[in-house]
């Protein structure tokens, strides 16, 4: 399994699952979307799950940790254009854990839902026989016109990511916000064909995005904006940035980095390339660099 790559472990396991009518969509984008075809708005469920010596250090602040394992999901369901509602936190523990530890890890956790509007209705403990590991299961709305995933764009749209790039191997994947404000005001004005957030790193989630939309894709990697410090490789590849990319049409690009710099003139919006169609070659990443794969 190790060998076989995330994506297509994901595959493997999900592929016979029995997925009912009001699923509009399951595994393999940010979120999953259940609800009717013609609803208003539409359910997202996101889960996911932060690991001692994969995700965060023993030595880590715990309240860092919070912050972080809440705004991993947060920044799933700002990928969809939707709304965070309630979550669910799982956290298993070594028996020898001080409960200050836990009451910190549940500060950052408050903090993150307090700032961006999150109910946390329960949950589960329980104690672990090795790492600690908090499992964060959010729940979202999203308008069904709203909804963006990553299979929308199209040959020709542009690409854009927020922010900058790089650097959470030196503690930038502990602070970072969830692009929650620009999702929707993005969805709300300026519709994006496809977007995702960048987890795995823009080498490994470019792809995942021009595949699932049938495109191939150009990438200026002279454009790619990074963080102070940090080499285009590392922008590339050191993942955990929980930055916004996407697609618009080309005719939309001049006015949405008009009306961008007027909304948000702190956060940097770049345009870093092209999706073209499949039977193009891509221009993929360096060779030297790749996103983040659990199984790899």
């Amino acid at each position: 399994m190790i060998d076989l790559g995330e994506d297509a472990v994901v595959a493997a396991i999900t592929r016979k699952l029995r997925i009912a009518p009001d699923v509009q969509l399951g595994a393999g984008d940010d979120c999953a979307i259940v609800g009717g075809p013609r609803d208003r708005t539409w359910r997202l469920l996101k889960a996911d799950v932060v690991v001692e010596g994969v995700h965060f250090l023993g030595t880590t602040d715990a309240s860092r940790v919070g912050w972080k394992a809440l705004c991993r999901a947060i920044s799933d369901i700002a990928a969809m254009g939707g709304r965070p509602e309630h979550a669910l936190i799982t956290v298993a523990l070594a028996s020898k854990t001080p409960m200050a530890w836990l009451e910190e890890l549940y500060r950052g956790l408050r903090r993150a839902a307090d700032r961006f509007g999150v109910s946390i209705v329960g949950g589960e403990t329980s104690r672990s026989p090795g790492p600690a590991f908090i499992n964060v299961a959010l729940s979202g709305r999203v308008e069904r016109k709203q909804c963006v995933r990553r299979s929308g764009g199209l040959p020709g749209d542009a690409l854009y990511v927020t922010g900058r790039l790089g650097g959470s191997l030196s503690g930038k994947h502990l602070d970072f916000t969830p692009r929650l404000a620009e999702s929707t005001w993005l969805v709300t004005d300026h519709l994006p064909h496809a977007m995702m957030d960048i987890s795995d790193g823009l080498a490994a989630d470019l792809p995942r995005l021009a595949s699932a939309s049938g495109c191939g894709f150009e990438l200026d990697e002279i454009s790619i904006p990074r963080t102070p410090g940090c080499t285009t490789a590392q922008a590339l590849s050191d993942g955990e940035d929980f930055e916004l990319l996407f697609t618009v049409a080309p005719n939309s690009a001049a006015s949405l980095e008009r009306a961008w710099k007027r909304k948000f003139p702190r956060l940097p919006l770049t345009r870093i390339g092209s999706l073209i169609a499949k039977t193009q070659r891509s221009a993929s990443p360096s060779k030297r660099t790749h996103g983040h794969d659990h199984f790899a």
